[in-house]
């Protein structure tokens, strides 16, 4: 199956979704299961992963609601880990299948937000469950989402955007010796998203994205990686489609096996997924 392991889908409300900048003022309306639906049929998906991407646990239930619908295979949502009552909380969102994971936007945290106690606590409770963590850092973040998933070796972890490297300042050296350090740990895996965003969205081009999905490749394997397009994200710089056809391009040299890998094999495996098609 081809997996579309992360995308977003909300009803946009300038409140809740403050983070869209006057420069992504194109993100600024409703992105619903309809419109994902013919994305995918587009681009020959078969399923796909929901992501939260406002800190609400009633965005967290609405997006187990459209993953009654096909394509949605499995949404990663959002809980206050970090809240007392986080445990009974998990309870009452594990009692859905659908739910695969939690996210929190760390990227917005101070720094030692992941090693915080309070956090720490949550994700032991976490780690107690068949549910992944999905790791969103910016690359000068990734020594503390080291040093966190070390704390929690025998857990999934899934690392967002590749770290999110500033590639539009061309910074690649420190960033590639801490995925390379990350990927030494077995339990996680890293997602092949979000670079769009992370580039000059005017001028990117993917021979310049080409040497970071290198450092992924040669640091996590096929089998460790997978595909995500961070739909509607993207479209500020490209096309749902178009991003398919960038990561099948670099991934042309490769066996049939290792493509699939990262098509859509590691994340149904990682995010325990079945069967559905767009």
């Amino acid at each position: 199956m081809r997996i579309d392991s992360h995308h977003h889908l909300w009803r946009y409300d300038p409140a809740e979704y403050d983070w869209i900048s006057d420069e992504m003022s194109d993100l600024r309306r409703d992105f619903l299961n309809s419109e994902l639906r013919s994305q995918l049929i587009e681009a020959k998906v078969d399923g796909s992963v929901a992501v939260q991407a406002r800190q609400s646990l009633d965005e967290t239930q609405w997006l187990l609601e459209m993953a009654q619908e096909a394509p949605i295979l499995g949404v990663i949502g959002w809980a206050p880990i970090a809240a007392k009552d986080f445990p009974s909380i998990l309870d009452d969102l594990r009692q859905n299948p659908l739910l695969k994971g939690l996210r929190h936007v760390v990227q917005a945290e101070p720094s030692q937000f992941l090693t915080s106690v309070d956090f720490q606590r949550g994700i032991h409770h976490l780690a107690g469950t068949d549910l992944v963590y999905d790791l969103l850092v910016y690359a000068h973040q990734l020594p503390e989402g080291i040093a966190f998933v070390d704390q929690f070796p025998a857990h999934s972890f899934v690392l967002d955007h590749m770290g999110k490297p500033a590639i539009a300042r061309h910074e690649i050296d420190l960033w590639s010796r801490n995925v390379r350090e990350l990927a030494q740990r077995p339990n996680v895996t890293c997602k092949v998203s979000g670079l769009v965003t992370e580039a000059n969205r005017a001028t990117w081009t993917p021979e310049l994205l080409r040497p970071y999905f290198d450092v992924v490749l040669e640091s996590f394997g096929p089998e460790r990686l997978m595909i995500g397009t961070d739909w509607p994200v993207c479209t500020v710089g490209s096309s749902y489609s178009e991003w398919w056809h960038i990561v099948e391009g670099w991934t042309a040299s490769l066996s049939p096996s290792e493509q699939a890998s990262i098509l859509g094999e590691t994340a149904t495996r990682v995010y325990r997924l079945s069967g559905a098609s767009a």
